[in-house]
């Protein structure tokens, strides 16, 4: 059992909100932009703030001014040393009791002409960033770039509340919204069911039996798909909904299996003296990626449902782990000596491998459904963040978190 524990948590590390950025592009190829709030004694403003600043950053397209400024929104004034810059955005944030409206406005700036204008509103304050997020998701759009819907994805992931007790929460990418929304017992590997993160899968555990479970988060629904001896996760779902993958050991033997969810009809799909988990639905569904000693050591390989041959993806890296796939791509946690984990995406099909980490401890890498995008969790020198890197932009932002241990995350 401790062996399994090494392929499935590799390490454990700690998390909390708040947020700092780091960030390599080429400027010139981005817009250059400064955010201005018009609010009139709102609390939360500065924060929106800086939310949408990272926002702008983050999405590779714009390189946005850090200073904090303030003026009227409804005003197509244009501060002169501001006239430099290509936009200005303009937003106003308020709050009446629990309910919140961010309105933003964007200017060109060199003529002050409006080119985007809308009004959001939450019910509940504390999911203010995710108006931020959808405002300059909104404002990326209007201007023709590269969708970034990614940012206003929930982050689930699960963190330890004590011995053999942890709870299962709901976050925004920057972890400045967070909520609780299972406890009691010990909850573990959470995995969303659905593209439009309506539900998400996990495991409890009943009679000290593993169950797997299915929570929608919006009706409360909490449905017990299966239970098993020794060990049961789901690692992933396939594209129609229909199907999951399990790491299930009913005799103490890790191997993965398809659970068509519908039916309840169960089917092994490997079969090794070894441990073979955390599987990962490649090929639209028709094959799976998966981690596996069968060589000796820890490796990424490939398997066609309903045959038998298995192959080897990944060549570089003696100790590889933790991975995810999006069409021909692979992305995984390699180690490469004592506490550190790097990341590095393999392409399948020509079998080039590229490094995306080259410090500390790397882990728990995750494709953004577009693919252009990765999650991860890093350690160094202490500080532990949740990292994100825009494959194709090359933009990458840490969030430093605080002292709660992690056990698994999804989004």
């Amino acid at each position: 059992m401790k062996l399994m524990l090494l392929f499935l948590l590799p390490f454990i590390i700690f998390a909390a909100p708040d947020a700092k950025l780091r960030i390599s592009k080429d400027v010139d190829q981005r817009a250059s932009i400064v955010v201005i709030d018009g609010s009139v004694n709102s609390s939360l403003s500065r924060k929106v703030h800086g939310i949408i600043v990272s926002d702008l950053d983050i999405s590779g397209h714009f390189k946005a001014d850090k200073k904090y400024f303030v003026d009227k929104f409804t005003s197509n004034l244009i501060n002169p040393k501001l006239r430099a810059k290509e936009y200005v955005l303009k937003y106003t944030f308020s709050r009446n009791g629990e309910e919140g409206t961010l309105e933003v406005r964007l200017l060109k700036a060199s003529n002050s002409k409006e080119v985007f204008a809308n009004k959001y509103t939450i019910t509940a304050i504390a999911k203010y960033p995710f108006v931020a997020h959808k405002a300059v998701s909104d404002v990326n759009d209007a201007l023709g770039f590269t969708d970034i819907k990614w940012i206003n994805r929930y982050v689930v992931f699960t963190r330890y509340t004590g011995k053999k007790q942890s709870e299962i929460l709901l976050a925004d990418y920057t972890f400045h919204y967070t909520k609780s929304i299972i406890k009691g017992g010990l909850n573990l590997f959470p995995q969303w069911a659905d593209k439009n993160q309506k539900s998400f899968y996990y495991t409890t555990y009943e009679n000290n039996k593993p169950t797997l479970y299915r929570l929608n988060i919006y009706t409360g629904e909490n449905k017990k798909i299966i239970s098993s001896a020794g060990m049961l996760i789901c690692s992933d779902v396939s594209p129609s909904g229909d199907k999951i993958l399990l790491t299930m050991a009913p005799d103490s033997q890790p191997d993965v299996y398809e659970l068509r969810v519908s039916t309840g009809k169960l089917k092994k799909l490997t079969k090794f003296s070894g441990i073979d988990v955390s599987a990962k639905y490649s090929d639209g569904g028709k094959s799976i990626i998966f981690v596996s000693n069968r060589m000796g050591r820890p490796n990424i390989y490939k398997k066609i449902i309903g045959k038998s041959a298995v192959e080897q993806v990944v060549y570089h890296g003696k100790k590889n782990n933790s991975c995810d796939t999006h069409k021909g791509k692979v992305i995984y946690s390699s180690k490469e000596g004592r506490n550190k984990f790097n990341i590095y995406l393999a392409d399948t099909n020509s079998g080039s491998v590229r490094p995306l980490t080259s410090m500390g401890v790397n882990q728990f890498p995750r494709f953004a459904p577009d693919g252009k995008t990765i999650l991860y969790i890093k350690r160094k020198s202490g500080v532990n963040s949740i990292g994100y890197i825009g494959l194709e932009t090359n933009q990458a932002m840490l969030f430093p978190l605080g002292n709660k241990k992690i056990q698994s995350i999804d989004w």
